[in-house]
């Protein structure tokens, strides 16, 4: 197991175009503002929140305007296109990151500061592989996010607190 540090995958058709194609078959078109938000979301992979996002646009700082209900509806056709997925819930937000171009892997997401880490393994696949060809089930992919604590957060405290004497 590894913490990830992967480059994104060739892929056919670039997420602008792809995006462009799904709202497409929505009957919607590819607005500027459309445009601009999947260009900033694909400019990294970072994890992003809706007010993340939102942050990113406004210190690009080139004068263009989205915005918050339209990067509201972006990020939920966004999903439904495939190209981000929600990958935890996190003090009432929602975390993204994007999908499209990028290997398949997991996650591990402390439960008290929030990091996330991504990771790959390729004997997870396999066993889920194996698991699903024992219950004849036809695996096209999987998600695994585990919870718990990260390191930092799992160290014990290099000094105790001091006793009170009451007496």
């Amino acid at each position: 197991m590894s913490e990830l540090d992967l480059d994104s995958v060739n892929v056919a058709v670039s997420p602008a175009e792809k995006y462009r194609e799904f709202l497409a078959t929505k009957g919607l078109r590819m607005t500027p503002e459309r445009s601009i938000i999947v260009d900033e979301i694909f400019s990294s992979h970072d994890h992003f929140d809706a007010d993340q996002l939102i942050q990113r646009l406004v210190r690009r700082n080139d004068g263009t305007r989205v915005s918050r209900s339209t990067i509201y509806r972006s990020i939920a056709l966004l999903e439904e296109a495939g190209l981000i997925r929600k990958i935890a819930r996190q003090e009432d937000r929602d975390l993204y990151e994007h999908d499209y171009g990028y290997p398949q892997h997991d996650h591990l997401i402390c439960n008290r500061c929030g990091e996330l880490t991504e990771f790959h393994n390729d004997h997870i696949t396999e066993l889920l592989k194996q698991i699903s060809g024992e219950l004849g089930f036809r695996m096209e992919g999987h998600r695994l996010e585990v919870s718990g604590l990260c390191r930092n957060c799992c160290r014990a405290p290099t000094s105790r607190p001091k006793k009170l004497n009451l007496l």
